[in-house]
């Protein structure tokens, strides 16, 4: 065992990093551990002596050595002083080389480059939104895709300026597992004017978007349980119900919607539908095919549908459809709806309709959770609602959507490689059938090629076949591009199509 020697210690201090002169301290010394100049068993200077070196305080020396001993690095034996733990030498390589990568040009250790491992997740972009992995798109025709620019900032902001007047210090309570009273009364309302919903606010339960309220509804139905699945479909609640382990059956679908002679034959107890505008072909489902739907869910004792009622709110012509919850007289619709679509994704506003029948095992199985959604941001949405805000952003955004939707047909009129188009007078996309040689995938690569993103229908099936047509079909939204850049990217796409 050596004594402890300043000679072995190579430490330069930087008065004016961003980081406590103790943890400077503290970084070198773990350092020369990892990297093996500090052995086990080796005796480091006394606090005292090590202080006077440079010209520290001798406090400042105790922090870095205490902070050294919680970890382990470094023990104390009493009358002794400080002493280099014994360590694995797996640990010790693997410690020097994240040290090594954080040594930067030999000063302080770590103000020069992040964890090896940390970049290794960057490049792998698991950190990164879609927008930062894909590279930058003149044109993105997404069909989830809202506009942000003619969001109703000012009024957003009238609803957070009446939320923070009422100084309710109930806010920084917990507050009900189900959502504030007064924002399910306000959906409860909004839900029954809008789309004839007919509920309580009990049954509505408020979460942080609808995968949640998804994985909230497996423990209340207690699993697995088989769900029917439109197919094509939306992907997202797809893989939700895949990674819980419950089985789907892919149902096809015709001009009226899931076909029930293929419901029946499956063994789904629930039916995952959406009704009022199919995602991602866009049927609305007749009054006839609705009835037959909820039939089959009446035979059965456990059988449930799940309404996914997504983007109801935009619809360009004819009255709104009536959600299948308004008729259901078996009480076995689960009704989902979000205010991602109607407002913007980052509200991360969801809620969830359950049948009386449904109630008492949420209240036994998951009457215990919290709201996933802060009551702060529960009380500016029903200030928002409550205000006449909301109502007036859809009137606005239905125009905006309209006159964007008008474009894009305009647009497609008379394009020699245009061959159908399905989906149109409600929602935020358009699907288009295309006269072309090529596949599905060369014409989304060849359109990527020229700053344009498109996206096929293939994507969204859950099972081979998804179509009828044997030629491509895309899908082009155009909530998020303006009647500009629609013009510009079906003119550049004819060019990869002609």
């Amino acid at each position: 065992m050596r004594c402890g020697d300043l000679k072995e210690l190579t430490i330069f201090l930087e008065a004016g990093s961003r980081l406590p002169l103790y943890q400077q301290i503290y970084e070198y010394i773990k350092r020369d551990i990892l990297n093996g100049k500090l052995l086990p068993g080796e005796k480091l200077p006394s606090t005292r002596l090590l202080a006077k070196y440079l010209q520290v305080s001798r406090s400042t020396v105790d922090l870095a050595y205490d902070q050294l001993v919680s970890e382990g690095y470094v023990q104390t034996v009493p009358q002794s002083g400080y002493f280099v733990c014994e360590m694995e030498a797996g640990f010790l390589e693997i410690g020097a080389g994240r040290a090594k990568s954080r040594q930067g040009d030999g000063r302080n250790p770590t103000l020069k480059a992040k964890d090896s491992g940390a970049e290794e997740l960057e490049q792998a972009g698991w950190d990164r939104t879609e927008g930062e992995v894909e590279k930058a798109f003149s044109y993105d025709f997404s069909p989830n895709a809202v506009e942000w620019p003619d969001f109703s900032m000012n009024a957003w902001r009238k609803a957070v300026k009446n939320m923070l007047a009422e100084q309710n210090e109930e806010l920084f309570l917990p507050g009900n597992a189900l959502g504030d009273d007064n924002l399910r009364q306000a959906i409860c309302a909004y839900l029954h004017q809008s789309r004839g919903v007919n509920c309580h606010k009990s049954q509505i339960i408020i979460g942080a978007g609808n995968e949640y309220l998804l994985l909230l509804l497996s423990q209340i139905l207690e699993g697995p349980i088989g769900v029917a699945m439109e197919s094509p479909t939306y992907r997202q609640a797809y893989q939700i119900f895949g990674n819980l382990g419950w089985p789907v059956f892919p149902v096809p679908m015709d001009e009226e919607g899931m076909l029930l002679s293929r419901l029946r034959e499956s063994k789904a107890r629930l039916a995952y539908i959406m009704p009022s505008h199919q995602f991602p072909l866009g049927t609305v489902m007749p009054m006839k095919r609705r009835m037959e739907l909820l039939k089959w869910a009446g035979e059965g004792k456990l059988r449930y549908i799940i309404e996914d009622d997504y983007d109801s709110e935009f619809r360009y012509k004819g009255k709104p459809i009536p959600s299948l919850q308004g008729i259901d007289p078996y009480d076995r619709v689960i009704y989902l709806g979000t205010f991602s679509k109607s407002i913007a994704p980052a509200i991360r506003v969801s809620y969830m309709v359950l049948p009386k029948q449904l109630m008492a095992l949420y209240h036994k199985r998951c009457g215990f959770y919290s709201s996933t959604v802060s009551r702060i941001q529960q009380q500016i949405l029903f200030h928002f609602m409550n205000g006449g805000y909301f109502e007036r952003h859809l009137n606005k955004m239905r125009a905006v959507y309209r006159a964007r939707h008008d474009v894009l047909l305009g647009e497609l009129k008379g394009r020699i490689w245009v061959k159908g188009i399905r989906g149109e007078h409600a929602g935020l996309h358009i699907l288009v059938e295309v006269q072309t040689d090529k596949t599905e995938a060369q014409i989304i690569a060849e359109a990527k090629a020229r700053g344009i993103r498109v996206y096929g229908l293939g994507e969204y099936g859950i099972e081979e076949g998804v179509t009828e047509s044997d030629s491509p079909v895309l899908l082009l939204g155009y909530a998020g591009v303006s009647e500009r850049e629609i013009r510009e990217g079906i003119e550049r796409l004819s060019e990869v199509l002609k």
